[in-house]
């Protein structure tokens, strides 16, 4: 187990392609002996695209390991009926620590919309302390955030200047993790205080995990829209490079496809940014069915 790197990710079939790119991204930079194990709760991901997705990487250097969505969810949790535009698939991340083998002491979660431009050890062997978890400062940076944030932070007794993270990378003890009950207790959060519910589980974990995160080097969580010349992880927040809308800094779309072009998925396009929409609108529209008829 500790000589094993375990990465997990969530993803439907629409943007499931985001892996590839993703994957590769991993396989290239990560030049130390440790193999990974690439753990995907897969959301109805189609039996085509796994295939293609399998063929990625070297199994002897990583493992794919499927894990049904179905498997991921309790039965006896009902996910909040937010009104965004997300789908359900994000809330996947808040159970992963469930799916991994029980003896692992480490796992690092990934959202599919990002690439790593390192060597993943390098994250991997942060050392967490007494930490469950470990992520990046936000955009908004604290809970006061007026777009984002905790609405409520003063109701919930923490101060203004309170850091607030990202939740696209985690690096996360999930043996401490499920000892503390923390995605149980992040649901709980999204259900009692659902009226201010801002990006979904985002605002669950950092209400749970308020002032008990370690904070990672923000290259290791580096939002698209802004310059670096050495970041670690580049994460599209905004438009994902496989739109014609994407409208972040076009040398990280040019490493996305640059990886993209070592994979089955070599010749593909930008498609139109109208999808994106159609996409958001669907995701709403089911949400308020699921409201209507709960």
């Amino acid at each position: 187990m500790n000589n094993k790197i375990s990465v997990i990710v969530a993803s439907d079939n629409h943007y499931a392609i985001l892996i590839a790119a993703l994957l590769k991204s991993i396989d290239v930079n990560h030049k130390t002996g440790e193999h990974i194990d690439f753990y995907i709760i897969d959301d109805n991901i189609s039996r085509s695209v796994k295939q293609r997705l399998n063929s990625i990487a070297d199994p002897s250097r990583i493992t794919l390991k499927w894990i049904d969505k179905r498997k991921a969810y309790p039965t006896d949790v009902n996910l909040p009926l937010d009104n965004s535009g997300f789908p359900p698939t994000v809330y996947l991340r808040v159970f992963s620590p469930y799916v991994v083998d029980e003896q692992l002491d480490k796992l690092l979660y990934l959202d599919v919309d990002t690439i790593v431009q390192d060597d993943i050890s390098k994250l991997w062997h942060t050392p967490l302390g007494d930490y469950t978890v470990a992520a990046a400062q936000d955009v908004g940076k604290t809970v006061s955030c007026e777009w984002g944030g905790i609405p409520n932070y003063k109701e919930l007794g923490l101060d203004a200047d309170t850091m607030y993270f990202n939740s696209g990378v985690l690096l996360i003890n999930p043996k401490k993790w499920r000892a503390e009950g923390i995605s149980a207790k992040v649901i709980q959060a999204l259900s009692d205080h659902k009226k201010h519910v801002r990006l979904a589980d985002q605002y669950g974990l950092n209400v749970v995990l308020a002032n008990r995160w370690m904070q990672l080097d923000p290259r290791w969580n580096w939002f698209a829209f802004a310059k670096h010349e050495h970041p670690f992880i580049v994460h599209f927040l905004d438009i994902k490079p496989i739109f014609k809308s994407y409208n972040s800094q076009p040398e990280y779309k040019d490493e996305f496809y640059r990886y993209l072009s070592m994979t089955p998925w070599k010749d593909f396009k930008p498609i139109s940014g109208n999808m994106r929409n159609v996409r958001k609108a669907v995701n709403k529209l089911k949400k308020a069915f699921r409201k209507a008829f709960s």
